[in-house]
Protein backbone atom coordinates (compact mmCIF):
# COMPACT_ATOMS: atom_id res chain seq x y z
CA UNK A 1 0.00 0.00 0.00
CA UNK A 2 2.97 2.43 0.78
CA UNK A 3 4.58 1.93 -2.51
CA UNK A 4 1.04 2.46 -3.71
CA UNK A 5 0.94 5.63 -2.13
CA UNK A 6 4.31 6.72 -3.06
CA UNK A 7 3.22 6.30 -6.98
CA UNK A 8 0.64 8.22 -6.76
CA UNK A 9 2.49 10.76 -5.39
CA UNK A 10 5.37 10.53 -7.58
CA UNK A 11 2.88 10.97 -10.58
CA UNK A 12 1.20 14.44 -8.92
CA UNK A 13 4.62 15.52 -8.38
CA UNK A 14 5.14 15.09 -12.25
CA UNK A 15 1.85 16.53 -13.17
CA UNK A 16 2.63 19.46 -11.33
CA UNK A 17 6.32 20.24 -12.52
CA UNK A 18 4.98 19.86 -15.68
CA UNK A 19 2.87 22.81 -15.15
CA UNK A 20 5.60 24.58 -14.94
CA UNK A 21 7.80 23.47 -18.55
CA UNK A 22 4.55 23.21 -20.12
CA UNK A 23 5.03 26.53 -22.47
CA UNK A 24 5.78 25.43 -26.09
CA UNK A 25 8.84 25.97 -27.72
CA UNK A 26 8.88 27.31 -31.30
CA UNK A 27 10.51 23.75 -32.12
CA UNK A 28 9.56 20.67 -29.74
CA UNK A 29 13.04 19.48 -27.98
CA UNK A 30 11.63 16.68 -26.26
CA UNK A 31 13.39 15.18 -23.37
CA UNK A 32 15.69 18.15 -23.20
CA UNK A 33 12.55 20.46 -22.15
CA UNK A 34 13.62 20.31 -18.58
CA UNK A 35 17.16 21.71 -18.55
CA UNK A 36 18.79 25.43 -18.86
CA UNK A 37 21.93 24.20 -19.89
CA UNK A 38 23.15 20.98 -21.41
CA UNK A 39 27.19 20.35 -22.76
CA UNK A 40 28.16 17.75 -24.53
CA UNK A 41 31.87 17.57 -23.46
CA UNK A 42 30.89 19.26 -19.83
CA UNK A 43 30.09 22.46 -18.45
CA UNK A 44 32.04 25.03 -16.14
CA UNK A 45 30.74 27.76 -14.23
CA UNK A 46 33.20 30.62 -12.39
CA UNK A 47 31.15 32.77 -10.66
CA UNK A 48 27.37 33.26 -9.04
CA UNK A 49 25.84 32.04 -11.92
CA UNK A 50 21.58 31.35 -11.27
CA UNK A 51 20.19 28.46 -13.77
CA UNK A 52 16.61 28.45 -13.45
CA UNK A 53 16.61 24.81 -15.17
CA UNK A 54 18.45 21.51 -14.75
CA UNK A 55 22.05 21.35 -15.99
CA UNK A 56 23.70 18.65 -16.87
CA UNK A 57 26.66 17.34 -19.18
CA UNK A 58 26.87 14.09 -21.12
CA UNK A 59 27.15 10.69 -19.51
CA UNK A 60 30.66 10.37 -21.65
CA UNK A 61 32.08 13.38 -20.33
CA UNK A 62 29.34 14.38 -16.92
CA UNK A 63 31.72 16.95 -15.54
CA UNK A 64 29.87 20.15 -14.44
CA UNK A 65 32.16 22.34 -12.56
CA UNK A 66 31.15 25.46 -10.35
CA UNK A 67 27.86 23.91 -9.38
CA UNK A 68 26.54 24.46 -6.45
CA UNK A 69 29.00 26.11 -5.47
CA UNK A 70 29.80 29.60 -6.33
CA UNK A 71 26.60 29.00 -9.06
CA UNK A 72 23.22 28.19 -8.00
CA UNK A 73 20.60 25.51 -9.74
CA UNK A 74 17.02 26.58 -8.67
CA UNK A 75 14.07 24.23 -8.04
CA UNK A 76 12.63 22.15 -9.78
CA UNK A 77 15.94 22.61 -11.80
CA UNK A 78 18.39 19.55 -11.01
CA UNK A 79 22.00 19.31 -11.37
CA UNK A 80 23.28 16.04 -13.41
CA UNK A 81 26.45 14.79 -12.21
CA UNK A 82 26.50 11.88 -13.67
CA UNK A 83 25.27 13.74 -16.66
CA UNK A 84 22.51 13.02 -19.42
CA UNK A 85 22.42 10.37 -21.94
CA UNK A 86 24.10 12.07 -25.25
CA UNK A 87 22.27 9.82 -27.79
CA UNK A 88 18.98 8.34 -29.60
CA UNK A 89 15.65 9.85 -29.09
CA UNK A 90 13.79 10.57 -25.68
CA UNK A 91 17.08 11.63 -24.54
CA UNK A 92 18.40 15.02 -23.75
CA UNK A 93 21.07 15.31 -26.32
CA UNK A 94 19.20 13.11 -28.95
CA UNK A 95 16.00 14.88 -28.28
CA UNK A 96 18.36 18.51 -29.07
CA UNK A 97 20.17 16.87 -32.21
CA UNK A 98 16.88 16.26 -33.56
CA UNK A 99 15.16 19.40 -33.01
CA UNK A 100 18.28 21.28 -34.53
CA UNK A 101 18.04 19.15 -37.44
CA UNK A 102 14.32 19.73 -37.57
CA UNK A 103 15.08 23.76 -37.82
CA UNK A 104 17.14 23.66 -40.03
CA UNK A 105 14.60 21.70 -42.75
CA UNK A 106 12.17 24.83 -41.99
CA UNK A 107 10.77 26.94 -45.03
CA UNK A 108 12.67 29.92 -44.86
CA UNK A 109 10.52 33.12 -44.13
CA UNK A 110 13.63 35.49 -45.17
CA UNK A 111 16.77 34.90 -46.43
CA UNK A 112 19.34 37.18 -44.55
CA UNK A 113 22.83 36.03 -46.26
CA UNK A 114 25.84 37.60 -45.03
CA UNK A 115 23.49 40.46 -42.50
CA UNK A 116 24.34 41.62 -39.06
CA UNK A 117 21.46 42.08 -36.19
CA UNK A 118 21.51 44.72 -33.96
CA UNK A 119 22.09 48.48 -33.94
CA UNK A 120 21.73 49.54 -37.67
CA UNK A 121 21.35 46.69 -39.37
CA UNK A 122 18.56 44.05 -39.61
CA UNK A 123 15.77 44.78 -36.71
CA UNK A 124 17.93 47.79 -35.60
CA UNK A 125 14.47 49.47 -34.18
CA UNK A 126 10.72 49.08 -33.87
CA UNK A 127 10.19 50.58 -37.35
CA UNK A 128 12.51 47.41 -38.78
CA UNK A 129 11.64 45.11 -36.12
CA UNK A 130 11.77 41.45 -37.18
CA UNK A 131 8.09 39.89 -37.61
CA UNK A 132 7.37 36.15 -36.42
CA UNK A 133 9.11 33.75 -38.82
CA UNK A 134 12.47 31.49 -40.09
CA UNK A 135 15.65 33.66 -40.90
CA UNK A 136 18.56 32.23 -42.66
CA UNK A 137 21.90 33.38 -43.00
CA UNK A 138 24.75 32.59 -44.99
CA UNK A 139 27.61 33.02 -42.62
CA UNK A 140 28.55 33.52 -38.77
CA UNK A 141 26.13 36.51 -37.52
CA UNK A 142 27.20 39.28 -35.21
CA UNK A 143 24.68 41.11 -33.16
CA UNK A 144 25.29 44.21 -31.68
CA UNK A 145 23.15 47.04 -30.00
CA UNK A 146 19.70 46.38 -30.19
CA UNK A 147 17.60 43.26 -31.69
CA UNK A 148 14.11 44.33 -31.84
CA UNK A 149 11.19 41.67 -33.10
CA UNK A 150 7.71 42.70 -33.31
CA UNK A 151 5.09 40.06 -32.27
CA UNK A 152 2.40 41.73 -34.20
CA UNK A 153 -0.20 41.89 -30.56
CA UNK A 154 0.69 38.04 -30.19
CA UNK A 155 1.92 36.19 -26.99
CA UNK A 156 2.61 33.28 -28.84
CA UNK A 157 4.91 34.34 -31.45
CA UNK A 158 7.99 32.54 -32.93
CA UNK A 159 11.24 33.09 -33.83
CA UNK A 160 13.52 30.68 -35.82
CA UNK A 161 17.30 31.87 -36.72
CA UNK A 162 19.13 29.02 -38.82
CA UNK A 163 23.01 30.59 -38.60
CA UNK A 164 25.28 27.96 -40.19
CA UNK A 165 28.25 29.24 -38.49
CA UNK A 166 29.04 31.29 -35.46
CA UNK A 167 26.83 33.68 -33.31
CA UNK A 168 28.40 36.25 -31.67
CA UNK A 169 26.85 39.14 -29.48
CA UNK A 170 28.28 42.78 -28.34
CA UNK A 171 29.20 43.79 -24.67
CA UNK A 172 25.50 45.12 -23.64
CA UNK A 173 23.51 44.11 -26.50
CA UNK A 174 19.85 43.08 -25.79
CA UNK A 175 17.02 40.87 -27.98
CA UNK A 176 13.89 42.68 -27.12
CA UNK A 177 10.52 41.05 -27.89
CA UNK A 178 7.62 43.97 -28.15
CA UNK A 179 3.83 44.34 -29.12
CA UNK A 180 3.86 40.75 -27.20
CA UNK A 181 0.39 40.98 -25.95
CA UNK A 182 -1.54 41.77 -22.60
CA UNK A 183 0.51 42.89 -20.23
CA UNK A 184 0.82 40.63 -17.27
CA UNK A 185 -0.57 37.40 -19.23
CA UNK A 186 2.59 34.75 -20.19
CA UNK A 187 4.24 34.93 -23.01
CA UNK A 188 4.18 31.36 -24.68
CA UNK A 189 5.85 31.95 -28.03
CA UNK A 190 9.94 31.09 -28.40
CA UNK A 191 12.79 31.92 -30.03
CA UNK A 192 15.36 29.31 -31.65
CA UNK A 193 18.67 29.54 -32.58
CA UNK A 194 19.86 27.11 -34.59
CA UNK A 195 23.67 27.48 -34.60
CA UNK A 196 26.27 25.24 -37.40
CA UNK A 197 29.07 26.01 -35.15
CA UNK A 198 29.33 27.50 -31.45
CA UNK A 199 27.88 30.83 -29.74
CA UNK A 200 29.71 33.63 -27.81
CA UNK A 201 27.41 36.58 -25.47
CA UNK A 202 29.24 39.05 -24.85
CA UNK A 203 29.63 40.92 -20.99
CA UNK A 204 26.41 42.36 -19.76
CA UNK A 205 24.08 40.83 -23.10
CA UNK A 206 20.89 40.01 -22.32
CA UNK A 207 19.65 37.69 -24.66
CA UNK A 208 16.43 36.05 -25.56
CA UNK A 209 15.57 32.30 -26.96
CA UNK A 210 17.05 28.79 -27.27
CA UNK A 211 20.46 28.50 -28.49
CA UNK A 212 21.50 25.06 -29.84
CA UNK A 213 25.45 24.70 -31.17
CA UNK A 214 25.82 21.58 -33.57
CA UNK A 215 29.36 21.93 -32.87
CA UNK A 216 31.90 24.28 -30.98
CA UNK A 217 31.34 25.60 -27.43
CA UNK A 218 28.63 27.88 -26.34
CA UNK A 219 30.45 30.55 -23.81
CA UNK A 220 28.43 33.65 -21.74
CA UNK A 221 31.16 36.36 -20.62
CA UNK A 222 30.62 38.16 -17.14
CA UNK A 223 26.91 38.73 -16.19
CA UNK A 224 25.32 37.43 -20.10
CA UNK A 225 22.03 36.58 -19.50
CA UNK A 226 19.50 33.90 -21.26
CA UNK A 227 15.82 34.43 -20.85
CA UNK A 228 13.27 32.19 -22.10
CA UNK A 229 15.41 29.99 -23.40
CA UNK A 230 18.45 27.60 -22.50
CA UNK A 231 22.20 26.85 -24.05
CA UNK A 232 22.72 23.33 -25.51
CA UNK A 233 26.19 22.50 -27.01
CA UNK A 234 25.43 18.96 -28.65
CA UNK A 235 29.15 18.29 -29.55
CA UNK A 236 30.98 20.90 -27.12
CA UNK A 237 30.73 22.17 -23.82
CA UNK A 238 28.93 25.48 -21.81
CA UNK A 239 30.98 27.54 -20.11
CA UNK A 240 29.26 29.72 -17.61
CA UNK A 241 30.72 32.97 -15.61
CA UNK A 242 28.80 34.58 -13.19
CA UNK A 243 25.17 34.09 -15.61
CA UNK A 244 21.54 33.76 -15.23
CA UNK A 245 19.91 31.56 -17.63
CA UNK A 246 15.90 31.11 -17.32
CA UNK A 247 13.84 27.91 -18.99
CA UNK A 248 10.89 28.72 -21.55
CA UNK A 249 7.98 28.96 -19.42
CA UNK A 250 9.39 31.57 -16.99
CA UNK A 251 8.00 34.62 -19.32
CA UNK A 252 5.31 36.98 -19.55
CA UNK A 253 4.57 39.88 -21.20
CA UNK A 254 4.90 43.51 -19.19
CA UNK A 255 4.60 47.25 -19.94
CA UNK A 256 8.25 47.58 -18.61
CA UNK A 257 11.16 46.25 -20.19
CA UNK A 258 13.50 46.16 -17.13
CA UNK A 259 13.95 43.07 -15.63
CA UNK A 260 17.84 41.29 -14.51
CA UNK A 261 16.57 38.19 -16.34
CA UNK A 262 15.23 38.96 -19.85
CA UNK A 263 15.51 41.81 -22.22
CA UNK A 264 16.93 44.93 -19.95
CA UNK A 265 16.14 47.10 -21.85
CA UNK A 266 13.21 49.71 -21.88
CA UNK A 267 10.86 49.94 -24.78
CA UNK A 268 8.88 53.10 -25.03
CA UNK A 269 5.24 52.20 -26.25
CA UNK A 270 3.84 48.45 -26.27
CA UNK A 271 4.48 45.69 -24.04
CA UNK A 272 7.62 43.32 -23.76
CA UNK A 273 8.46 40.29 -22.70
CA UNK A 274 10.53 39.22 -20.09
CA UNK A 275 11.57 35.99 -18.12
CA UNK A 276 10.39 36.49 -14.75
CA UNK A 277 8.42 33.05 -12.57
CA UNK A 278 4.39 34.01 -13.49
CA UNK A 279 2.01 34.15 -10.81
CA UNK A 280 -0.03 31.38 -12.77
CA UNK A 281 2.92 29.10 -12.71
CA UNK A 282 3.87 29.34 -8.72
CA UNK A 283 -0.02 28.76 -8.18
CA UNK A 284 0.29 25.44 -9.95
CA UNK A 285 3.10 24.43 -8.25
CA UNK A 286 1.87 25.11 -5.06
CA UNK A 287 -1.47 23.38 -5.84
CA UNK A 288 -0.19 20.36 -6.88
CA UNK A 289 2.07 20.17 -3.62
CA UNK A 290 -0.97 20.76 -1.89
CA UNK A 291 -2.64 18.50 -3.70
CA UNK A 292 0.21 15.30 -2.86
CA UNK A 293 0.05 16.51 1.22
CA UNK A 294 -3.70 15.77 0.85
CA UNK A 295 -3.49 12.74 -1.37
CA UNK A 296 -1.32 11.52 1.36
CA UNK A 297 -3.21 12.27 4.46
CA UNK A 298 -6.54 11.18 3.39
CA UNK A 299 -6.62 7.39 3.69
CA UNK A 300 -5.37 7.46 6.87
CA UNK A 301 -7.93 9.97 7.96
CA UNK A 302 -10.47 7.79 6.44
CA UNK A 303 -9.31 4.83 7.83
CA UNK A 304 -9.55 6.39 11.87
CA UNK A 305 -12.75 7.61 10.88
CA UNK A 306 -14.01 4.40 9.86
CA UNK A 307 -13.07 2.81 12.92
Amino acid sequence: MKLHTFSILALGLALSLSGVIAHADSIDIGTAAPFAVLGEAGVTNTGSSVIFGSVAGSTGTPAVTGFPVPGSVVAPGVLFTAGAANSGPGTPFGDAARAYGFAAGLPVTTAEGTSSLGAGVVGASSATALTPGVYSFSSSVPLSGTLFLNAGGSSAATWNFLIPAMLTTASASDVVIENAGTSGSPFTGAITWDVGSGATLGAGSTFLGTLIANTGTIALDSTATIGCGRAVALTGSVTLIGNVIDIPGNCSVTTTGTSTKGTGAPVAGGTVVVAAPEPGTLALLLAGIFGLVFLKFRKPRLRSLAC
